[in-house]
């Protein structure tokens, strides 16, 4: 890819050259090298793009569910149509493997999901003698992350217009080559001028002026808990509806009867998701006492199987962090495993060997890990594990929910009925025993994870607002 300018956002149905001049590098980060540079926009765009929603409002809230659906069949067949382009700017801007080109076809699927959960929505209910309409918020605001950037752009959208909402969309300005391409294609679904508007610029300007706009109804929100904190404070001036999901610490808990084998390798695929890079990692393996030095051997033997390397190898399971920025983190975490008293099992700190240039981390697997450690504690987002060490089921839970984090979690077991026991213990948005996935159900986290959830039918409800009739 060459290195180019992006200077284009999308107001009003239209790509126009931003009224902000800041520009900012876009790496390779499989190379560290700059490939080219985006014009970010600013408050003046972000007031325009609130305006053109504004406009499109009333218009599109009174579509009826089947013109919705007709909407989002077009856009699930326009991103589809660019499949390979929008995998060839995420093997470029992010370093997502090949392995990981899943990450495309969650993208379409967003928008099939959503047909399939409006095609079944009831927005009429009724209560005694009431009737209760299910209202469109209003103007959403969507406020996205750099890694999984066309999913969570398609996704959010999908479920807003689905409820009828028109929307202004902020995408990490880390992730614009994959945001021009997913734009082009949004564009090409000729939906009508402002439903949807797409404004690339920092946090602390674009997303900013979205979250204190008194003409935005509802943001939704994925990224940092730091953030979260942020943008809950300046949506309550405004009383802004806000869906936040956040962080994680997600524990993967490997009860004594689980097949180990397979439970370590479900275990190291969930904790190397997305090279690390992901809010569901399960980045806190616990593992019965009696077992640790079986479940060690297997699990050092396996580490093999998640090779960090160039993405567009298929042998490759982890790709390089997203930026420099970021690889300093992970590195620093690594650091201080050791030096608060873990023991590193593979890996280590500093770059995998061969691979000197760009964002590289050796995966890294700490035993000895207790709870109170800062690996254990907080969110690293990048390829490092620990593995902790429970005395029975109930101590197991009790370490799985000793955390400010209450994402995802994962229970390995070979007697599934005990698995759900300890499922329903687990303070957890969402629960996978032995690796099982439902995209239509709920997503969202307890505590310190998140306000709401996505997906499905709880996620379109999210932007709707309740209108009891009595007669």
């Amino acid at each position: 890819m060459q290195e180019n300018v992006i200077n284009k956002i999308y107001l009003d149905g239209e790509f126009v050259t931003p009224h902000g001049t800041e520009l900012a590098d876009l790496f390779n980060p499989t190379t560290g090298k700059v490939i080219g540079q985006v014009q970010l926009a600013d408050e003046v765009d972000t007031a325009a793009a609130v305006a053109a929603a504004k406009r499109a409002l009333p218009a599109w809230s009174a579509t009826s569910k089947e013109e919705r659906i007709a909407a989002l069949r077009r856009l699930q067949a326009a991103v589809a149509a660019r499949r390979n382009e929008i995998l060839e700017s995420i093997l470029v801007e992010y370093g997502a493997p090949l392995r990981n080109s899943y990450m495309v076809d969650t993208t379409v699927s967003a928008f099939a999901d959503m047909i399939t959960t409006l095609e079944s929505f009831d927005f009429t209910r009724k209560v005694g003698k009431a009737t209760v309409e299910l209202a469109p918020v209003g103007v959403a605001g969507l406020i996205t992350p750099w890694n999984s950037d066309a999913f969570f752009i398609c996704d959010k959208l999908a479920t807003a217009l689905a409820a009828g909402c028109t929307v202004v969309i902020k995408p990490s300005e880390m992730s614009a080559t994959q945001t021009h391409v997913v734009t082009q294609a949004l564009h090409e679904a000729g939906l009508p001028r402002g439903v949807f508007n797409i404004v690339t610029g920092r946090g602390d300007v674009v997303g900013t002026a979205i979250t204190r706009h008194p003409d935005v109804a509802k943001i939704s929100f994925t990224g940092s808990t730091a953030v979260g904190k942020i943008i809950l404070r300046e949506a309550a001036e405004t009383i802004k509806r806000v869906t936040l999901e956040l962080g994680g610490k997600s524990p993967s808990i490997i009860l004594d009867d689980a097949d180990l084998e397979e439970a370590v390798t479900g275990a190291l695929m969930a904790g190397f998701a997305n090279s690390g890079q992901a809010c569901v990692a399960g980045t806190r393996i616990l593992v019965p006492e009696s077992r640790l030095d079986e479940m060690l051997a297997i699990a050092t033997a396996k580490m093999a199987d998640f090779p960090a390397g160039d993405p567009r190898d298929q042998a490759t399971a982890i790709g390089p962090m997203v930026s420099e920025r970021q690889w300093e983190r992970v590195q620093s975490y690594i650091r201080r495993g050791v030096e608060e008293g873990a023991r590193i099992v593979a890996g280590g700190p500093d770059r995998p060997e061969g691979l000197a240039d760009g964002y590289f981390v050796r995966p890294t697997l700490f035993a000895d890990v207790t709870n109170d450690m800062t690996i254990a504690r907080e969110e690293i987002f990048g390829p490092v594990l620990s593995i902790l060490t429970y005395r029975d089921e109930d101590h197991a839970v009790e370490i799985a929910n000793d955390t400010d984090y209450g994402l995802h979690a994962y229970v390995f077991s070979s007697d599934t009925a005990r698995a759900h026991r300890v499922a329903s213990r687990l303070e957890a948005g969402r629960v996978a025993i032995n690796g099982a996935m439902e995209s239509l159900s709920p997503f969202g986290g307890f505590k310190q994870s998140g306000i709401g959830r996505e997906y499905g039918t709880f996620g379109l409800e999210e932007f709707l607002e309740a209108r009891a009739v009595m007669a």
